[in-house]
């Protein structure tokens, strides 16, 4: 889905020039899965993604995946913040840019709240997890999807996960050490992810046992 999004770029020219002659880039602020199945192995499938709105500093997208014949597997939507990549702050893109940018219909699925709140309760601390080089991306902070595979690792064996949320909040960088926190919920669970008293992501799973 990551990889969709990023060469979904490549066919809205205008807005690829003016991201690299501004120094700027697009990072995932939020992301909701509802995952209808889980494909077989060497299923065909077709990943799709589209713009659904655009304000100055924040981009929404829907990023679904299909099996061969046409029905989704997994449909999510995520919102992306417009960042200076010289300072790491938001950045408002140009109207004139913007006007430029294709705008498809938001497809159907079940819409969350883009915030996750933390339970009131303590929860329960784990091992703290090292960021390691294997876990940067180009941009040199964590990969996204590294935040949600450390939080899985908290998940009970025998939960099966239907669908997730994450918020991202600060990014992670390397040599960090994250502390996870696992809070049960009652559909789920809920795992933050922190450097000191800094949260950088936070993780809802909703699960069936």
């Amino acid at each position: 889905m990551q990889d969709c999004s990023e060469m979904w770029i490549d066919s809205q020219p205008e807005v690829r020039e003016y991201f690299e002659r501004e120094n700027m880039a697009q990072l995932l602020a939020s992301r909701q899965v509802e995952i209808v199945r889980v494909p077989a192995y060497k299923e065909k499938l077709t990943v799709t993604t589209s713009v659904y709105d655009m304000k100055p500093m924040f981009g929404f997208r829907n990023t679904f995946i299909y099996d061969e014949r046409g029905n989704p597997c997994y449909r999510t939507w995520s919102m992306g913040a417009f960042v200076d990549k010289s300072t790491g702050k938001l950045k408002r893109v140009d109207d004139s840019v913007a006007a430029t940018l294709k705008i498809e219909p938001q497809l159907p699925m079940n819409y969350k709240d883009r915030r996750i709140a933390v339970p009131a309760d303590e929860g329960t601390v784990c091992t703290p997890v090292r960021v390691m080089r294997a876990d940067i991306d180009y941009n040199r902070h964590m990969n996204n999807a590294n935040y949600i595979r450390m939080a899985m690792e908290l998940i009970p064996e025998g939960a099966e996960i239907k669908g997730l949320r994450v918020e991202y909040r600060v990014a992670a960088k390397l040599g960090n050490i994250l502390s996870p926190t696992l809070h049960v919920i009652g559909n789920g669970y809920i795992v933050t992810l922190a450097v000191g008293k800094e949260i950088c992501a936070i993780v809802e799973f909703e699960c069936t046992h």
